[in-house]
């Protein structure tokens, strides 16, 4: 069977994506309908689409409110849909957030709160504990994106300066069921972390908030790092009692996209290997180990004969250093790039889930063994590129973007290295 590269490695993004679609994975996980009202709230790239699974398919009245990122809107009858900012919080997310939580309040043991989170809520839902402003969780997000501190790290620290994350969201509806329907899009699939965990007991504290502020070298305000010393900073831990009557359920993982992007690599005769779904790091370090991995497979079929293809995903990290354009797939791609210096049996694919590579209008990239050479042809140095964190114009220029638009789902990064014999 004679493979296309180009074709092949697009099906699988596709398949991975698909798994995760709220409409596919959404439905099976809903709760019985309870004696008393139904509020649905929620937030995250997912959310629109969440929502609107959740209106097909629940048998009787509910209204809500649920946060999305801007483009990334549903429209629904009875469940407000709201746009805000991602990666960077903005009014429209506190608003939604203060909202929210005034939405749930006054509910009884006999009423519902169905919450809808995934990834991407922690920017949405961007209302400040009582003391800080708006500007200084903008300020804080933006210096923690800059750093290279892993997505745990950074959600660390937003719970300990939100009203809503941590568990509080849960604690405004209590005595209220909760039932959260959670998409992942983190490491390993802590719930505390996605979306910083409105409905979730967070083992972490505020001094560990204060140690990543330290282990990365962010300056804030006086008033943020005292508030981080205060009591109230400190979000709800494991057996408060305010979690008793909530239930968090996993509907989808990266994991689940990576088997079906698998099953697609298998069906054209290619075998898959997972390279894992949690993997961590440096973008272009990630990169490097992964292009060592290709060489092996070529070279002398270990772990597995070509043809062969490594998928992997988790949420690698940038630190920023240049001025220029591009999402940690990208970066990744154009560093995997470098390190196969035009192989001529390897081709990849890099891309996030949700549609958007950071805060460009790309999902990702592709890379092929010539995509050097051309960027040479037209005067483009991939190694400058690189340094100046440019990895979208380079692909642009070659005409290697990979656009799918929102997807309206996150299971966060998606890599697939296709080696052929």
């Amino acid at each position: 069977m004679e493979i296309d590269p180009r074709q092949l490695l697009r099906a699988m993004l596709d398949a991975a994506i698909g798994a995760a679609l709220p409409e596919k994975c959404l439905p099976p996980h809903l709760p019985p309908r309870p004696p008393g009202r139904v509020i649905v709230v929620g937030a995250g790239k997912a959310g629109g689409s969440m929502a609107k699974a959740v209106e097909e398919h629940w048998p009787g009245p509910l209204e809500g409110l649920v946060v999305t990122r801007y483009g990334h809107g549903v429209a629904c009858k009875h469940i407000e849909i709201v746009e805000a900012s991602h990666p960077v919080p903005d009014t429209a997310g506190e608003e939604a957030a203060r909202r929210i939580l005034a939405i749930v309040a006054g509910l009884t043991p006999d009423d519902l709160v169905l919450c809808l989170i995934s990834g991407g809520g922690s920017a949405l839902l961007g209302l400040p504990a009582e003391g800080l402003k708006l500007s200084d969780k903008q300020s804080v997000n933006k210096a923690l994106l800059k750093s290279g501190a892993t997505i745990a790290e950074m959600n660390c620290v937003r719970r300990h300066l939100s009203a809503i994350k941590g568990g509080r969201l849960a604690a405004a509806a209590a005595p209220a069921q909760v039932v959260t329907l959670m998409i992942s899009d983190v490491p390993g699939d802590d719930p505390s972390v996605i979306a910083s965990g409105p409905t979730v007991a967070d083992p972490t504290t505020s001094a560990d908030a204060l140690a990543v502020l330290e282990k990365y070298a962010i300056e804030v305000p006086n008033h943020v790092r005292a508030h981080l010393s205060l009591p109230k900073a400190e979000t709800l831990k494991p057996g408060d009692p305010l979690l008793a009557t909530v239930t968090n359920i996993m509907i989808a993982t990266p994991q689940l996209a990576l088997e079906a992007a698998a099953m697609v690599a298998r069906r054209a005769g290619v075998n898959p290997l997972i390279l894992g779904n949690a993997i961590e790091g440096e973008a272009r370090d990630v990169a490097y180990v992964h292009a060592a991995i290709a060489r092996q497979v070529h070279g002398f079929a270990q772990p597995a004969p070509p043809p062969c293809v490594l998928i992997s995903g988790g949420e690698t990290s940038i630190t920023l250093r240049g001025s220029g354009r591009g999402g940690r797939n990208s970066e990744f791609l154009l560093a995997l790039g470098i390190a196969l210096d035009g192989h001529p049996n390897i081709f990849a694919l890099a891309a996030d889930t949700d549609g958007i590579d950071g805060s460009e209008d790309n999902a990702g990239a592709l890379l092929t063994p010539d995509s050097l050479s051309r960027a040479a042809n037209l005067g483009i140095s991939a190694a400058a590129m690189l340094a100046n964190n440019d990895p979208y114009s380079f692909f642009s220029a070659l005409g290697d973007l990979v656009n799918t638009g929102p997807t309206l789902t996150n299971v966060n990064d998606f890599r697939a290295i296709l080696v052929l014999g």
